[in-house]
């Protein structure tokens, strides 16, 4: 067992300030890992201060200087690459190959992505009117990350602030701390000044209330459900700070009838499926047009009865289990909310998977026949469950697709380009994938409505965490 209770504030380890210990759990095995500190309001007064403090000189370092420290995390990170693979499957459940490919590699790309944003940014620009535009460091900066893509999101906030010359404090999932204290030990080796960078690890309810509400926090980024956003927004509304939030999604993933079935519904279902079907963009709606929709549903379902569950540890491409009981009780409730509402279940269903009575698994599920006012249509499952929704024609896909109150992500599978850009221009999505586009490091991510708002990722991850001063002169 790992005895992880310190917190990381101005460049130590230092003990909380009162006792309160957690138990970080393997989803696989539902064994104790490791032991962390909960912290209280008063942590994250040390914390802030400390951020506080470093901004003054660190806000005055030079895009030169921050660049150098940039690099010398990439080098360290990439040397302790295999490291945060493993604590992700430790703590996460993710399979090791996919933390390997996907989980650790995220790390990277998004680092790579910041560097070399920052070196094409221009800090000072003279704009047509002659005045000078210059852009600024926003401040202390709260950071909220969670549990399904753990170094994916602290990369796409740690990095950001620290590369525009902002300090910050982060609260990690107290679900996957782990990777994160790491993360935290890389950043002291890169030699970035004490105090631009502190973790306390807590809950929502009392560190996240607390970062949120602070007033010497200048800014706050959140990652989680929109429902936690909206507390978020609402404890920094007191001082006015800039919030920054990515939440939920229920990413429609439109398929055309001249679409190449065979690839496309089967790349939809295993993109459903990946990570446990844990991701905010996942494409958790399949929508195919009725003329091909018999055929389609064959595919999904032969694909779907392919899919395995298996141990984490092991290298393949089988499903990890939830990164928790909650998680666990809230996926089943959902699939059998599907089977209630007469959803006809091609694959899977409620209960555990057979041979995986203890671990957080749950069997790979894919409904047919879902109308778009069904729970499982609508709400987002946060698990591999997959709802296909059969439609006649182009305007009805896309009315289907944005009858949602979210608008992260949406995908479209179709032979015809000018199709695909029509229907990626109506669809309200802060990302659009056609025919398995992929999302690239440095291109921006975020979404509509309830989505969040705000762009992570390369130049416009880097302007969220900067002010635009106008210097007037005669």
């Amino acid at each position: 067992m790992l005895d992880r209770r310190n917190f990381y504030i101005n460049g130590e380890w230092v003990s909380p300030l009162q006792k309160s210990d957690l138990e970080v759990i393997n989803p696989a095995t539902e064994k104790l890992i490791a032991v962390i500190s909960m912290g209280t309001a008063a942590d994250i007064d040390r914390a802030v201060a400390a951020a506080r403090k470093a901004f003054q000189s660190y806000s005055q370092t030079s895009v030169e200087e921050r660049l150098a420290l940039l690099e010398k995390l990439l080098a360290i990170y990439k040397r302790r690459y295999d490291e945060v693979a493993r604590t992700i499957t430790l703590e996460l459940g993710a399979p090791i190959t996919m933390s390997t490919q996907q989980q650790a590699d995220v790390g990277v790309g998004h680092l790579q992505g910041f560097i070399d944003a920052l070196k094409n940014l221009h800090m000072r620009e003279e704009l047509p009117n002659g005045d000078l535009m210059v852009r600024e460091p926003v401040g202390v900066c709260g950071l909220i990350t969670p549990w399904n893509w753990p170094i994916n999101q602290i990369a796409l906030k740690v990095i950001p602030a620290l590369a525009t010359g902002s300090t910050c404090v982060l609260k990690p999932s107290e679900f996957t701390p782990l990777n994160a204290m790491l993360y935290a030990e890389m950043i002291d080796e890169a030699g970035f000044p004490a105090g631009t960078f502190n973790l306390v690890n807590g809950d929502g309810a009392t560190v996240g209330a607390a970062l949120s509400k602070h007033k010497d926090v200048d800014m706050m980024s959140f990652t989680g459900s929109t429902r936690a956003g909206v507390a978020v927004s609402k404890d920094a509304a007191e001082t006015v700070k800039r919030v920054t939030l990515e939440l939920g999604g229920k990413s429609p993933n439109i398929v055309f009838e001249d679409a190449d079935l065979e690839d496309r519904v089967a790349g939809g279902v295993l993109e459903c499926f990946n990570n446990s079907g844990q991701s905010c963009d996942a494409p958790t709606r399949m929508l195919v047009q009725r003329s091909v929709y018999d055929r389609a549903v064959k595919i999904a379902e032969d694909i779907g009865g392919q899919a395995r569950v298996g141990n984490p540890e092991e290298e393949g491409d089988h499903i990890g289990p939830l990164v928790s009981h909650v998680q666990y009780s809230r996926v089943q409730s959902l699939i059998e909310a599907g089977i209630a509402d007469g959803a006809r279940v091609l694959v899977g269903g409620a209960g555990k998977p057979e041979g995986y009575e203890t671990g957080y698994f749950v069997r790979p599920t894919i409904f047919a026949d879902v109308s778009n006012n069904m729970r499982i249509a609508r709400e987002e499952v946060f698990g591999p469950v997959l709802a296909i929704i059969p439609f006649d024609t182009e305007d009805e896909a896309i009315a289907i697709a944005n009858d949602t109150p979210y608008g992260l992500a949406a995908y479209v599978q179709t032979g015809d380009a000018k199709r695909a850009e029509r229907v990626a221009s109506r669809l309200k999505a802060g990302m659009v994938h056609i025919n398995g586009g992929p999302h690239r490091y440095g291109s921006p991510f975020g979404g509509y409505k309830q989505s969040g708002n705000g762009r992570e990722g390369g130049r416009f991850g880097l302007e969220d965490f900067m002010e635009v001063k106008t210097i007037h002169r005669p």
